[in-house]
């Protein structure tokens, strides 16, 4: 997938859909994946890096990464709140950035990252 592009549900890091519990089988909280396309001013203002802080911060594990279309590129994993939290700050971003518009998903994930990183 091109950065920004097409669905993260094509990428391999999510689940298809929720999967579905067994009948009388206990129901635990999956970790949830955010993928995340910040537009306007995100590039060349410390964007990545306090995301990758704020994502630290939260407990929340994934990447961030400029796109060449401007855009910055986020998948994180963690717990409900804590991406909601994460998707909050994207909205607004470090102090010199301007974020015209994020476009976002949430799915179940199916991969799971050690820590939150910077790719280039």
């Amino acid at each position: 997938m091109i950065c920004g592009v097409g669905s993260m549900a094509d990428k391999g890091d999510f689940a298809a859909g929720d999967p579905g519990t067994a009948r009388g089988a206990k129901a635990t909280a999956a970790p949830r994946c955010l993928h995340a396309i910040v537009h306007g001013r995100v590039q060349g203002v410390f964007f990545r890096a306090s995301t990758q802080k704020v994502a630290r911060r939260l407990g929340v594990t994934g990447w961030v990464r400029n796109c060449s279309d401007g855009t910055v590129e986020v998948m994180a994993s963690g717990d409900e709140a804590a991406l909601q939290n994460l998707l909050a700050w994207l909205h607004q971003g470090p102090p010199m950035a301007r974020v015209t518009q994020v476009v976002h998903e949430m799915l179940p994930c199916r991969q799971r990252f050690d820590d939150f990183e910077i790719k280039s």
